[in-house]
């Protein structure tokens, strides 16, 4: 469903957000063009329960914050974040002393600086 055409004058734009931990909901929209972020989520009838939050959420376009007052373009992914629980840190913490062993990162190779 989400690669089918707009209409002219319309625009396709991906909702896609997380009301609690887990739960990843997301909805493809047909809108008008020069639509901006807050007509999107106000157009998504799926969104309605948490435009109350609206102040309390980051809003964001392909992983950018933007104002609210952002406007869309075609295919646009436009992305709710809620605010974080844990600091992501501490959170690493807690699993290093669940595990008791070093939690390795993917991102950077095991024998530390790599020689020349």
């Amino acid at each position: 469903m989400g690669l089918a055409e707009p209409r002219p004058g319309r625009i396709r734009v991906e909702l896609v957000w997380s009301p609690a931990a887990g739960d990843v909901r997301h909805s493809w929209l047909d809108l008008p063009e020069g639509c901006t972020v807050e007509q999107g989520l106000n157009a998504c009838a799926e969104f309605a329960d948490q435009l109350p939050r609206l102040a309390e959420l980051a809003v964001g376009v392909w992983g950018r914050v933007q104002p609210l007052s952002h406007g869309l373009r075609d295919q646009d992914r436009i992305e709710v974040y809620r605010p974080l629980t844990v600091d992501p840190k501490e959170a690493r913490r807690q699993r290093y002393h669940a595990r008791g062993q070093r939690i390795v990162s993917r991102h950077r190779p095991l024998g530390g600086k790599t020689s020349r």
